[in-house]
């Protein structure tokens, strides 16, 4: 399924050097999805959970993604219904995952100087801003590469694998 690159939401803004491990939990990894999206992030963002609506965005720190690289992570953070999650950077492994399974990301750095819980925000992957829509400030960040904006546009990269495999067949 395409996957939108323009999304408009409440910001839910989360620190520094937020783990894999601390998105979903061990004991929760192979619990059904739909259990497991009840408790995403929920020590670093108690409230993200319960209230997190579709199109919403997640603003984090540095180095969110660290350690372990579960890809559970990003699954469930996209089951939630964020349009993004923009954060000052990325852990490589989360970073890719995120692509590969149609997560909308972006760098921004210093995000969080510019975004506070519960702003209005919108986000332009293609164009790599946000704007703050309470503030009016505009935030750019660092340009995603074409092939993986192409990997969102097609939902991710099993769904453009298939295509591709059908198409070669």
């Amino acid at each position: 399924m395409p996957v939108s690159l323009q999304t408009v939401g409440r910001a839910w803004v989360v620190g520094d050097n937020i783990p894999s491990d601390q998105m979903v939990k061990s004991h929760r990894v192979f619990l059904p999805m739909e259990e497991i999206v009840r408790h995403v992030l929920e020590d670093a963002h108690p409230g993200f959970a319960p209230g997190v609506r579709v199109g919403d965005v997640l603003v984090a720190g540095r180095h969110f993604g660290q350690s372990s690289g579960r890809a559970i992570a990003t699954k469930a953070i996209k089951a939630t219904g964020v349009g993004c999650v923009v954060a000052e950077s990325f852990a490589r492994t989360f970073y890719r995952n995120a692509f590969e399974i149609g997560l909308p990301i972006l760098e921004i750095p210093h995000v969080r100087e510019c975004v506070s819980d519960g702003d209005r925000v919108s986000v332009d992957i293609v164009a790599g801003s946000l704007t703050n829509e309470r503030t009016g400030a505009v935030i750019d960040g660092r340009p995603t590469d074409p092939f993986l904006l192409e990997m969102l546009r097609g939902g991710g990269l099993i769904p453009i694998a298939a295509r591709l495999a059908g198409e070669s067949s």
